[in-house]
């Protein structure tokens, strides 16, 4: 019998239990991939919580996770027979005008997913690399696609040794724009690694230290929050080429928009994680059956890097 977490009521990640499940077969669209892979990432202890619950048709049982790779076992009718054996990558938010909810459901040896849900994995890129690229890698590359990043530009990225801040950093650098990121000191080598100008996120008057390294000319927020906004509002003005991952209330009030997400997002990043131009992070890989040590650790929002389980 396959394995999963679920939860049966809302509540912090300790709520989580291990189990045995019937998977079911694809219908109409879908197909059966067994897991190789899960993604962690920050919206799945939010579901957990019960943040989404007004929007959930059917919360209960609930399987977290939106993110995950693995191989197509079995297809439902109307589906390709090509996707049959396939690596694929999943982003169970990917390209369905669905409610957010428990659907989502990574967090399992075996898931019935839409097929638009998927993207194949590229060959040579490792089952952590192409699970940590949704929902976070994703993310960053749609918050500098909507800015229409080019060589001209000089992007400041607020929280850039983060998932979401990262990729976006990776997605400006391999544009050919140069890079001003965010960060507490211990993460500065880890941005200079990847071509970013680092500044220390906690100094008095850090729009006089990001106007002392260039002029930005876009910013990128993976952070969200009043700080981050009003150092962002002070150093574009008018300018207002601005994109959030977050939408907060300091964002809404400065009229900072939220990441909008195009139907190729999933792809376009794959394509770069190919090539070697968007790389995750890697924290560490624990069991399945640790899913509530793991998201316990992103809550606290000082990991370096993603998370992933494996089943």
């Amino acid at each position: 019998m396959p394995n999963r977490t679920a939860y049966r009521t809302y509540g912090d990640p300790d709520v989580l239990t291990y189990e045995s499940y019937e998977p079911g077969q694809p219908g109409p669209g879908q197909v059966l991939v067994r897991t190789a892979m899960i993604g962690v990432n920050p919206v799945d202890w939010k579901l957990i919580a019960g943040m989404f619950g007004p929007a959930d048709p059917a919360p209960f049982p609930g399987v977290p996770g939106w993110a995950s790779a693995g191989t197509v076992e079995a297809i439902g009718p109307g589906v390709d027979s090509s996707w049959n054996g396939l690596d694929v990558v999943v982003d169970s938010r990917a390209r369905v005008d669905v409610t957010i909810g428990s659907q989502a459901g990574t967090y399992q040896d075996l898931l019935v997913v839409d097929a638009r849900q998927l993207e194949t994995k590229p060959h040579g890129l490792s089952w952590e690399q192409a699970a940590g690229i949704p929902s976070s890698g994703v993310a960053g590359y749609s918050m500098i696609a909507g800015l229409r990043v080019t060589a001209k530009d000089t992007v400041l990225v607020h929280g850039a040794a983060g998932g979401v801040g990262s990729a976006a950093a990776q997605v400006a650098l391999a544009r050919g724009a140069r890079v001003i990121g965010t960060a507490s000191p211990r993460n500065h080598d880890y941005l200079q690694s990847l071509g970013v100008t680092p500044v220390d996120y906690r100094q008095d008057d850090l729009v006089d230290a990001i106007r002392d390294v260039g002029t930005v000319t876009a910013s990128a927020d993976a952070v969200g929050g009043a700080a981050s906004v009003a150092v962002t509002s002070e150093l574009l003005g008018r300018t207002r080429r601005w994109v959030t991952a977050w939408g907060d209330e300091a964002s809404q009030a400065a009229g900072i928009p939220w990441v909008q997400h195009p139907d190729d997002e999933l792809r376009r990043s794959l394509e770069l994680a190919s090539t070697g131009k968007l790389t995750v992070r890697v924290d560490s890989v624990l069991p399945l059956r640790e899913a509530a040590a793991a998201l316990n650790r992103i809550k606290t929002g000082h990991t370096d890097g993603k998370i992933l389980l494996l089943p």
